[in-house]
């Protein structure tokens, strides 16, 4: 008896080819819809119109006194009797009210006025006079900009919003500008800002082959998505979401009472990734412990993590004691501790995958089982460092940051421009995703990320708003998701219950063993500052 096959899991290809037929399903029913609309526009034109013809009668019965009702009923039957008996009068009267109907149910929508108004006519001219001195030249015989010229050629195409500012412009520029070079692209940036509206996002598309430049107005990303369980594999960890464009992938989120399909800023770790570690940098307020927050709990439900906080504000309170995380320190002594016993974990994982690949085996669970190393602020343990005579920390991080791939060591270190000076080269160059929070210069971001965002950035965002950039990819606009200290006074009752609800059970409580550094064993917590002193 011959069996019937199994049905198959739709793989990564055949379910875009998926997408792609429903898509196309969808425009030719678009299509198929447009085109009846056209065939039966008169027919709707028609039965619109007898509508209103019937409600208008209606109206005029009701409104008619009730001592007028008989005379007018009487006039109406001695109308349609004569109709009748007149020729053809059955003919002359169908073609009348249709033609009434015709007439009555047509389109009354006032046109669209073609063409800007006089305010924003006075917009558009006023920023083709502040890009004169950039795209004008001395010896250029037909100048596409001059002064008292006239904008529509430079503007082929604008839209304005609600408020009457410029949404979308198309602006036109003369092959020997020098859109090449940055500081060129940088100064009609700031321009257009200045002249368009400051206050909002804009994204520039600089066209080189054609000689244009788009300017667009983004709308704000979503603010006050709180923190929740991500639909993610292993080894994926969500840093925020950005704009449907940048990236080709949603997440169903809980959005108040809906659902809702986000595009998210995915950072993939582990043995295969190409961006390990990651650094993320902003001023005081800016959402960089917030980013750390949101690390922690989701490398809680596959890993272990341990946090080196060196504001000492007690931010990560929440996560003492809980399954899988091994440390919370916030002394100098328990981190110098804990970072010696990640270094001595990495190499000990290191040599025990090399050993399992020599005889042919697997790597053990526990060298599989991430480790993830979180620390906030470093900067502050390296000058306490410094006065105390005592070793910097930093310079602990160089084992796990070099191998730390090899070993599913993961390394997220965030710090403020102030004190940026003060990071080791090793966590400069092995540090590949970057994320910049808060208000900052172009030029900071820029430093930061190791390229220039297409988008301008603005003077006041809310907190866990920024851009990411995952090695040597594009940038994005980042919207950290809202994972607040659940202890803090401050905090709503909604975002505490929604980050209280993602940390783990409190770890059972076992009899304290005297630990020996030098010998790191599997799955043992690093020592606690008390245990170091």
């Amino acid at each position: 008896m011959a069996r019937r096959p199994l049905p198959r899991i739709l793989s990564k290809d055949s379910a875009q080819i998926a997408r792609m037929q429903l898509a196309r399903s969808r425009e030719l029913a678009r299509t198929a819809a447009d085109s009846a609309t056209d065939v039966l526009h008169p027919l709707i034109t028609v039965t619109r119109g007898l509508r209103r013809l019937a409600s208008a009668g209606r109206r005029r019965w009701v409104d008619t006194p009730k001592d007028r009702r008989g005379p007018l009923l009487f006039l109406v039957a001695s109308v349609i009797l004569a109709v009748v008996l007149v020729p053809y009068g059955p003919l002359l009267a169908v073609i009348t009210l249709m033609s009434a109907a015709a007439w009555q149910g047509r389109d009354r929508t006032p046109p669209a006025p073609e063409g800007p108004d006089e305010s924003q006519t006075v917009r558009l001219q006023s920023l083709y006079d502040a890009l004169v001195p950039y795209f004008s030249g001395a010896e250029d015989p037909a100048p596409l900009y001059a002064y008292g010229g006239e904008w529509e050629k430079a503007f082929p195409a604008h839209e304005f919003d609600d408020t009457g500012r410029v949404g979308q412009l198309v602006i036109r520029y003369p092959a020997y500008f020098p859109d090449g070079e940055p500081d060129a692209r940088a100064r009609i940036e700031q321009l257009l800002t200045a002249k368009a509206g400051r206050g909002r996002e804009y994204h520039f598309t600089w066209d080189e082959e054609g000689n244009q430049l788009t300017l667009t107005v983004l709308p704000p990303l979503p603010a006050d998505i709180p923190a929740q369980h991500f639909v993610t594999a292993p080894g994926e960890t969500v840093l925020g979401f950005t704009d449907p464009s940048e990236v080709h992938r949603t997440l169903p989120l809980s959005y108040g009472k809906e659902r809702i399909d986000v595009p998210p800023v995915v950072w993939r770790t582990g043995v295969r990734s190409t961006e390990p570690h990651l650094l993320a940098m902003g001023h005081p307020g800016s959402g960089t412990s917030t980013l750390l927050r949101s690390i922690a709990l989701q490398a809680l439900r596959y890993g272990d993590v341990l946090i080196v906080d060196g504001g000492g504000t007690g931010e990560y309170a929440c996560l003492t004691g809980r399954d899988g995380v091994l440390a919370v320190e916030c002394a100098l002594p328990g981190a110098l501790a804990s970072l010696e016993w990640a270094a001595q974990e990495t190499e000990r994982r290191l040599i025990a995958i090399n050993l399992a690949r020599q005889a042919g085996d697997p790597p053990p669970a526990d060298a599989r089982r991430p480790l993830w190393i979180l620390l906030d602020r470093p900067s502050v343990f390296t000058h306490l460092a410094g006065s105390e005579g005592r070793k910097d920390p930093q310079t602990l991080l160089q084992v796990p940051l070099r191998h730390g791939r090899a070993a599913n060591v993961t390394v997220a270190v965030a710090e403020q421009f102030d004190s940026a000076e003060v990071l080791s080269d090793a966590v400069r160059q092995h540090t590949r995703a970057r994320v910049v929070l808060g208000p900052a210069a172009p030029r900071q971001v820029e430093a930061a990320l190791g390229a220039p965002p297409h988008t301008t950035p603005v003077g006041h965002v809310p907190p866990g708003r920024g851009y990411a950039r995952l090695g040597v990819g594009a940038v994005h606009r980042l919207q950290v998701p809202r994972t607040p200290d659940p202890y803090d006074d401050a905090t709503s009752d909604a975002d505490r219950q929604a980050v209280l609800e993602l940390l783990p059970p409190r770890a059972t409580a076992v009899e304290a063993e005297p630990t020996d550094l030098t010998k790191p064993a599997a799955g043992r917590a690093p020592a606690t500052a008390e245990a170091a002193g």
